[in-house]
């Protein structure tokens, strides 16, 4: 809860994205770091504070509206162009900035998420010399630094900040609002496309449920007790969801092409190439493909650690779990046998079962995560 406690006491006017680390981080790994995004990434601005309480540091990371600027233009960001100069939304380029709306408001130009997405990729894009370490850690020359520190629990959270005004906002426009629309507009700018889209598709999946429950209502009041004009009835239900199910899906890749175009993301690139995860491990190899360093691990071993230790590890918890529910249930027929207990002891498996279910969900999480984050080797 260490991050919420900073969201609460520390201000955060001047913040667009924060970075958290473990209260047992030695000052040697913050100043590395924090020497590394000043050399690596000039255009943040980075404030280093402690807090009393959980005696943890943080960055407090942000950038002037001029790094901003040369930030979208470095990520392609897609900006809507005023209308004298064509409209619609175009990859923002610092030499023509004077095309894109609000760019002489430095306070409404950018939306808060279009500022982290900023800074975040900055952040994730720090990459590593040769023979470059911390500690333990030894960085591959063009390494993503910061991915890899979250990865080994150096960094202990990265993640952007509400901004409370906007909040407020949407608590009334779209939370608090009855038998209004949403404000999509307003989600995009502050969540982003995919949350968006998201709720977008809700409402709209919301709304066109009205139509089947309107006409199965209908049916269902005029059809006849008898089992004829009952199979009738659902003869004509399955006809009409079928159409019904056939215009949902033609109506919302429609709506949906919209709110993409809208919202500049229909002919957004893919990603060509793609970062490995930071929690994959293996030896040092060059790529047959990019020519570069690399860690590669073979298919075989992955393959015999499923086989050998991940297979035998699921059929084990598998098997624990109906042992003990076997048990319980067990035990339940025996308590209930017996007439003369008090009527508190009968509950008595239930609560164990409880319990057990408590504790093997804590354990099998664990598990999980181990499995997990050896399946990345």
């Amino acid at each position: 809860m260490s991050h919420k406690a900073w969201m609460k006491t520390v201000p955060t006017e001047n913040c667009d994205v924060l970075m958290t680390f473990p209260d047992s981080t030695d000052d040697h790994t913050l100043l590395w770091l924090l020497n590394h995004i000043r050399l690596g990434i000039p255009e943040l601005i980075v404030q280093v504070r402690h807090h009393k309480h959980t005696r943890a540091y943080a960055f407090f990371v942000t950038a002037t509206y001029e790094s901003l600027l040369r930030g979208a233009d470095e990520i392609g960001l897609r900006k809507p162009v005023k209308a004298e100069f064509g409209g619609g939304m175009r990859s923002f380029s610092c030499e023509e900035d004077y095309i894109y709306e609000n760019i002489e408001n430095e306070l409404y130009f950018f939306t808060s998420q279009e500022r982290q997405n900023i800074i975040r990729y900055w952040l994730e894009n720090l990459r590593a010399k040769h023979g470059e370490s911390l500690h333990n850690i030894h960085f591959l020359e063009g390494q993503p630094i910061i991915p890899e520190l979250a990865a080994r629990g150096v960094i202990q959270q990265l993640f952007p900040l509400h901004e409370q005004r906007i909040l407020k906002r949407l608590m009334k426009s779209w939370v608090q609002a009855v038998c209004e629309a949403q404000p999509l507009d307003d989600i995009c700018d502050y969540f982003g496309v995919k949350i968006a889209m998201y709720f977008a598709w809700l409402g709209f999946y919301t709304s066109a449920m009205v139509y089947p429950a309107v006409f199965g209502s209908i049916l269902y009041t005029f059809t006849e007790s008898d089992q004829t004009s009952q199979d009738i009835s659902c003869v004509v239900f399955a006809i009409f969801n079928v159409v019904w199910a056939t215009l949902f899906l033609e109506e919302w890749k429609r709506r949906g092409a919209e709110f993409a175009y809208k919202w500049g993301t229909l002919d957004t690139p893919a990603e060509s190439i793609e970062e490995p995860r930071p929690q994959f491990r293996g030896i040092k190899r060059i790529s047959p493909v990019t020519n570069a360093e690399e860690f590669y691990y073979p298919p075989w071993k992955r393959l015999l650690f499923q086989c050998l230790v991940s297979l035998p590890v699921c059929l084990a918890c598998l098997s624990l779990v109906f042992l003990l529910m076997l048990g319980c249930f067990q035990l339940q027929e025996f308590v209930l046998s017996i007439q003369e207990l008090p009527r508190l002891i009968r509950f008595l498996p239930k609560i164990i079962l409880a319990v057990i279910v408590t504790a093997c969900d804590e354990l099998y999480k664990k598990v999980a995560f181990w499995l997990n984050d050896m399946g990345a080797w």
